[in-house]
């Protein structure tokens, strides 16, 4: 088998962090729930990855990072608790539902939203968001990496513009975490949401949300937090404030381990890796008759995405084809980001997405490009 699915989950992961989650389950009690050794054990684990988090995207208070299942309980419990009636929110055509969606329902019940178009290459004009701002713009909301054409966007020229406008902005880095550099501080973002099972090569149900000193926001959901356990409310500051409930220890336990890994292996190899290999697909299926590639690929930093179309044909069928004539695992469809299709051309016929790893080779990816000309012929 060869897979190619990275943008929506990484299949092989490091063996240390398999191993981090077999030993967790043996050893973790609940975090702050006891005195004992196992469930100070938990704490201290949580506490490891809390600070590992912290150095690795830039966030100078380890506090100010809390963990959640995935990007989008992340993407949800910021949007839901900075969006209020009246405010205005600028928003890309390249975003996933998990903005569009709660931004729709803060759009139902009193919020302004402005969708910034994108061109045909999926791209987005700093210009036109810039166009978009209102008296009462109060947060923009954007990928940094396109899940489905790997553009990359110049978010930290978009926060110095909202800095300068006193806007705040979200980034959403679920496709860059892991593969390329992402630090907050020098973004100057205000909000980052990321998840842990694709390029950061933790186990799913893994993810957080990275908060500017500062900010705060109300609870997401409220129940146990294992302190101040008489108080009528949730505790307010971070990251309890964000973390209700059970922790998902042994997998914040896994996903300790792909910071280590992640830290071992180098994030700038990891990306020249990635870039190298989808350098040699895209240079391999643009020359393929009748294969349409999607994105800006003149723009040299990029994601490990590569999109196209085959003539006519439907990309889920085109998608089954790869998998069960050649056991090679992609993405095809819409994969979740409805509006950039708009923007393609590609509503109807949806994409095939290759996305690669730092565990693809060379062969592999050639031998994908193959298969997509046995296909186009």
């Amino acid at each position: 088998m060869i897979y190619l699915d990275n943008a929506a989950t990484t299949l092989v992961k490091p063996l240390q962090v398999k191993q981090a989650v077999f030993d967790a389950m043996g050893r973790l009690g609940n975090s702050a729930r006891g005195m004992h050794g196992p469930a100070m054990e938990a704490a201290r684990e949580l506490y490891r990855a809390r600070e590992k988090a912290a150095d690795f995207f830039g966030v100078a208070d380890s506090s100010q990072v809390a963990f959640t299942g995935n990007a989008t309980e992340a993407l949800n419990l910021a949007i839901q608790g900075i969006v209020k009636p009246g405010m205005h929110i600028i928003v890309t055509e390249a975003e996933h539902n998990s903005v569009l969606r709660p931004l729709y329902r803060k759009e139902k019940e009193g919020a302004e939203l402005t969708i910034v178009k994108a061109d045909s290459q999926g791209k987005i004009s700093l210009k036109e968001i810039e166009k978009a701002i209102r008296p009462n713009t109060s947060w923009v909301f954007v990928t940094h990496v396109s899940n489905v054409t790997g553009n990359l966007f110049p978010v930290s020229e978009l926060c110095k513009l909202c800095w300068e406008r006193d806007i705040r902005l979200l980034a959403d880095i679920s496709q860059s975490a892991g593969c390329m550099p992402v630090n907050m501080k020098e973004m100057g973002a205000d909000i980052l949401c990321f998840t842990g099972h694709k390029g950061l090569f933790g186990p799913q149900g893994t993810g957080g949300i990275c908060i500017k000193p500062g900010l705060i926001l109300p609870p997401f959901k409220v129940g146990g937090s294992g302190i101040r356990s008489f108080e009528k409310e949730h505790p307010q500051e971070m990251p309890e404030v964000l973390e209700a409930g059970t922790a998902n220890g042994h997998g914040i336990a896994g996903l300790s381990a792909a910071f280590d890994f992640l830290k071992e292996t180098g994030i700038e190899d990891i990306q020249k890796h990635e870039a190298f290999l989808t350098g040699i697909f895209y240079r391999e299926v643009k020359k393929i008759p009748g294969v349409t590639v999607y994105g800006d690929f003149e723009t040299p930093q990029r994601g490990a995405v590569v999109s196209l179309n085959i003539r006519d044909y439907d990309s889920k069928g085109m998608g089954d084809l790869l998998w069960q004539e050649y056991e090679i695992a992609v993405r095809a469809g819409i994969h979740c980001a409805p509006l950039i299709h708009r923007a393609l051309g590609t509503e109807k016929q949806g994409t095939l997405r290759f996305s690669f790893s730092w565990f693809n080779t060379e062969e592999e990816v050639l031998k994908a490009a193959w298969a997509v000309k046995k296909l186009a012929f």
